[in-house]
C-alpha cells in the first residue's frame, strides 16, 4: 500500500476542532451553539481507514452519544439500531445476510470492508422548548441543514471526510432521505462541492461522479413500517 494514499479516520476518537470557533479539542466537553442547534466535539470513527464501502449516519443519536464515557468504542456505533441496519445494508447488496451480528463484525474490523461514523461526526442538538438539548425527532436533518450554521458544518465535514477518499472505496451509503428527499438534495451538494467533478444522478436516491456512487437509503432509526416499506 503506497504510504502517501488517502486514509480515512482510524478507529476511535478523531481530533478535529473545525467548527469549534478556535475552542480547544476536548473530547466530548467542547459545545459551540447558534440559532437554537448545538454540536459537541466528540467526532468518532470506526471500521476501515480504506474502506470498499463507508456507511454514514446523520449524527450520533442519544442513544449513542449517551453511550461514550460507559461503553466500549465498537459497541458505540448504531447502538440499538444494528438489527435494522442489517436490513438496510442487506437490502441494497452489501451484505449476505440481514444478521445483526456481520454489522457489530464488521463495525469491529479495521481491516474490513466498511467504514462506519456519521455525516456529521459531531454530536448534533436542538434546543426544545419543553425538553431543553435534543438530539432527537423529526425533521432533525432537514432542519439542521436548512440553517447557516447546519450549512457551514456540513460542508467542513463533507470537505475533511469526504473530499478526498482512499481509492479503495467505491460507495457511500447516507442513512437518511429527509422530507421530500430534501436531505438528498442537501448533501449531494455539499459532497459535490467538496468533490468537484462530474456528478450525475443515478436516480432519486443515488448519484456518482464516475468513481464513487453516493446512495441514500431509509434511516436506520425509523419506525414503524418505514424501513419494510421502503
Amino acid at each position: 500500500m503506497n504510504k502517501t494514499e488517502v486514509a480515512l479516520p482510524a478507529p476511535g476518537r478523531i481530533n478535529c476542532t473545525q467548527c469549534h470557533r478556535g475552542a480547544p479539542f476536548d473530547f466530548d466537553r467542547t459545545q459551540t451553539a447558534d440559532a437554537g442547534w448545538r454540536i459537541t466535539n466528540n467526532p468518532l470513527a470506526w471500521g476501515s481507514q480504506r474502506p470498499e464501502v463507508i456507511v454514514l449516519g446523520f449524527s450520533k443519536g442519544p442513544t449513542q452519544a449517551g453511550a461514550l464515557a460507559s461503553t466500549p468504542h465498537d459497541q458505540i456505533a448504531f447502538k440499538g439500531g444494528r438489527t435494522n441496519l442489517a436490513k438496510i445494508l442487506h437490502h441494497i447488496g452489501l451484505l449476505p445476510s440481514p444478521d445483526s451480528r456481520l454489522v457489530d463484525q464488521a463495525i469491529a474490523d479495521p481491516q474490513g470492508r466498511f467504514h462506519f461514523g456519521s455525516l456529521i461526526r459531531c454530536t448534533v442538538e436542538r434546543q426544545d422548548p419543553r425538553k431543553g438539548w435534543s438530539g432527537t425527532g423529526g425533521g432533525m436533518l432537514d432542519r439542521f441543514v436548512a440553517t447557516s450554521f447546519g450549512r457551514t458544518v456540513l460542508s467542513a465535514c463533507s470537505s475533511r471526510f469526504l473530499g478526498s477518499l482512499p481509492s479503495t472505496t467505491k460507495v457511500v451509503v447516507m442513512l437518511g432521505m429527509g422530507s421530500k428527499g430534501n436531505y438528498v438534495s442537501a448533501c449531494r451538494q455539499a459532497i459535490a462541492a467538496a468533490r468537484p467533478g462530474p456528478w450525475r444522478t443515478v436516480n432519486e436516491v443515488a448519484y456518482s461522479d464516475g468513481q464513487i456512487m453516493v446512495v441514500h437509503t431509509e434511516h436506520f432509526a425509523a419506525q414503524g413500517a418505514l424501513i419494510p416499506n421502503w
